[in-house]
């Protein structure tokens, strides 16, 4: 695994210490990974989030009403 040293406040250094005090991480190594994989995650999600909605404004206006297109979508996802 590789190394990575940083800084921080010493608040900052308090706050993840007593994450780690609480039991759900096993060190503050653990708790960075976890920060970092979690903005990993967040910033995917939102890469495809705008990636949609890019496909969206690239769309053709179609002569539907909002209620038809909810239905529509209800219908594909099984929902309806």
């Amino acid at each position: 695994m590789a190394q990575m040293n940083i800084s921080i406040p010493e608040a900052l250094k308090s706050w993840a210490e007593a994450r780690v005090a609480e039991g759900r991480y096993s060190s503050t190594s653990d708790y960075v990974r976890d920060l970092v994989r979690r903005d990993q995650e967040y910033a995917e999600k939102l890469a495809a989030l705008q990636a949609a909605i890019d496909v969206g404004r690239a769309s053709p206006e179609t002569g539907l009403t909002i209620d038809e297109i909810i239905a529509d979508g209800k219908r594909r996802h099984g929902l309806a």
